[in-house]
């Protein structure tokens, strides 16, 4: 099924569908966008265009106006950059607070996420199969939950 280019219309084949098409990239997206109320992940495919899937959960926008305003615009806002993206299987998905953001914010939140998902699949950078620096910054061990002071430790006998 060809997907014509000429138009601005989301349409079936602009759209993931299934399941499958969803688990393929969220198994393996090497390319990423985020803000602090949407990450995008995304997926090279195979088609000449772009195609989008959105996973707005109730636990991060509660009103279902407000899930389905991100979901129009994000839409809106990636039907409109169609013909200038790389071909990729992005999805969208909404963290804590995207519910609060007006229209005009979502506008500019998307238009800069697609502008930076776009650079980053034009020009990916090279995978090393993970950073050489440890999980814990500082490099050290990993602190209990007593603040990293040690603990006195008594057993049952040392009581006066």
């Amino acid at each position: 099924m060809q997907c014509p280019r000429s138009d601005f219309a989301f349409a079936k084949p602009l759209r993931l569908l299934n399941a499958a098409q969803y688990r393929a990239v969220f198994d393996s997206a090497p390319v990423r966008a985020a803000q602090p109320q949407f990450l995008i992940l995304a997926r090279p495919n195979e088609l000449e265009h772009p195609r989008l899937g959105l996973v707005i959960a109730k636990k991060h926008v509660r009103n279902a106006t407000d899930r389905n305003r991100i979901k129009r615009i994000a839409r809106e806002t990636f039907r409109l950059r169609q013909h200038e993206l790389f071909p990729l299987d992005a999805v969208i998905l909404a963290r804590a607070g995207a519910g609060e953001l007006d229209n005009a914010a979502l506008h500019k939140i998307f238009g800069k996420l697609w502008r930076k998902l776009d650079q980053r699949a034009r020009n990916p950078q090279p995978d090393n199969g993970g950073s050489n620096r440890p999980r814990n910054q500082r490099g050290g061990k990993k602190r209990g939950a007593s603040g990293g002071k040690p603990r006195a430790t008594s057993s049952p006998g040392d009581q006066p």
